[in-house]
């Protein structure tokens, strides 16, 4: 045979013993490839945010009516008590009285406290880190008959143990100076302070159990101020003709609660309501809040003070009859009256799927509700936070993103979410 003959002889041979060979080790010949199966798409739709766990800790008792609290950068607490003045807490622990009574790095000799009020919000400058500056809301005997609740700009010295320089920014703030038949004096002074996106100080202040104060045009009580930090009125505030021009809103019965909402920046109030009818109420510039506790036929008034005279319909602490276009409230507490005081924002990614939604501290009611907005800032939904009982004073979220509460029984909270 030719040897070429033989090459090709031997090929397929060797190739079928290869393949012999193969299948006694257990091996299987390749099996031609089939159609793909289709490819199965990633679902992207992100997960729904779960509600956060909550994991509070009390971090100080023994306070005496804590009333407000603020945050440095650094993580300091700043708070009032009611009857004592104002004080901080460091990040170690430490703890220094700065400004009111006895005791206090700097002893204001003017401030008292009465009934309801005393020494009640604080608020730190947006420039503190470099100018030391903060404003409290106060009681003073700096003015006589009547005595005012004011707004004091403080500057601390460099170690934040006193205040080198005290500057009343705000001065005329309507204060109950005697007792009426509707109640104490130091009644219904409002009194919560704060910032806005703007950069501007927005100032809360209350009724006195006076009747015709929230829709009086320039005495300073049942409104909402909004004024820069040297007390001149705010660019934009649209105070309607004859009013004061410090005044950003106004017919308010006794607003505690102020916050701002993210994104918008739009404030939001908190307002005690009488026998009825506590009210959330987003706000506009120059809005009325349609409280409108007098010259009520058919109701009993003492002292010309309707508030406590009739119900929701005869007495509303929103009056849509004599104000058509006053504010519409968020929300109501289930037409109860209950205490309502401090709200805030939640926000942050760690709040899951609280994140955007408005918390309110009821005070009588001593709970937590929380509200879920729409667009528009109206309530579309509430829930109980599940939190022990207690007279919710000050709710303010820290520079960490974690929940402080201040209650009526002395202490602080830290709520941390999980």
């Amino acid at each position: 045979m030719h040897p070429h003959s033989i090459r090709a002889l031997c090929v397929p041979l060797c190739v079928s013993a290869l393949s012999a060979a193969l299948l006694a080790c257990g091996s299987e010949p390749r099996v031609p490839a089939g159609p793909l199966d289709p490819v199965q798409p990633i679902d992207t739709t992100p997960a729904t945010p779960v509600a956060p766990t909550l994991e509070r800790t009390t971090v100080v008792s023994g306070l005496s009516n804590p009333w407000d609290l603020a945050f440095a950068a650094d993580g300091s607490l700043f708070f009032t008590e009611r009857c004592r003045g104002l004080s901080v807490r460091r990040p170690d622990g430490t703890t220094t009285r700065l400004f009111g009574t006895a005791g206090a790095g700097t002893v204001a000799d003017d401030f008292f406290c009465l009934g309801q009020s005393g020494m009640h919000g604080v608020a730190l400058d947006p420039l503190f880190v470099s100018n030391r500056t903060l404003f409290v809301f106060l009681s003073s005997t700096r003015s006589t008959n009547p005595r005012t609740n004011r707004v004091a700009r403080l500057v601390l010295d460099a170690a934040w143990t006193r205040v080198l320089e005290r500057t009343d920014i705000v001065t005329d703030i309507a204060f109950k100076d005697v007792a009426t038949a509707n109640g104490s004096a130091g009644a219904h002074s409002g009194g919560r302070i704060r910032f806005g996106p703007d950069g501007l100080l927005y100032i809360t202040t209350g009724d006195n159990h006076d009747g015709p104060l929230p829709q009086h045009p320039t005495r300073l009580g049942g409104k909402v101020l909004r004024v820069t930090r040297d007390g001149a009125a705010a660019p934009g505030n649209n105070a309607p003709s004859g009013f004061d021009s410090r005044i950003f809103a106004y017919g308010f019965r006794n607003v505690q609660g102020l916050t701002f909402r993210a994104g918008s920046g739009q404030p939001f109030v908190g307002e005690h309501g009488p026998n009825h009818s506590d009210e959330v109420t987003p706000l506009v510039a120059g809005g009325n809040g349609g409280w409108d506790p007098q010259n009520r036929p058919g109701l009993s008034c003492p002292a010309g003070y309707c508030g406590y005279s009739g119900s929701a319909s005869t007495m509303p602490m929103t009056d849509t009859i004599r104000f058509p276009n006053a504010l519409r409230p968020s929300w109501r507490n289930n037409g109860a009256s209950q205490g309502m005081g401090p709200v805030t924002f939640l926000t942050g990614s760690n709040w899951k799927a609280w994140n955007g939604r408005l918390l309110v501290g009821i005070m009588g009611g001593q709970r937590l509700e929380l509200l879920t907005l729409n667009s528009a800032g109206t309530a579309t939904a509430n829930e109980r936070v599940e939190l022990p009982a207690a007279r919710y004073r000050s709710l303010v979220l820290a520079p960490d993103g974690a929940l402080w509460i201040a209650t009526d029984g002395g202490e602080l909270w830290r709520v941390v979410p999980r």
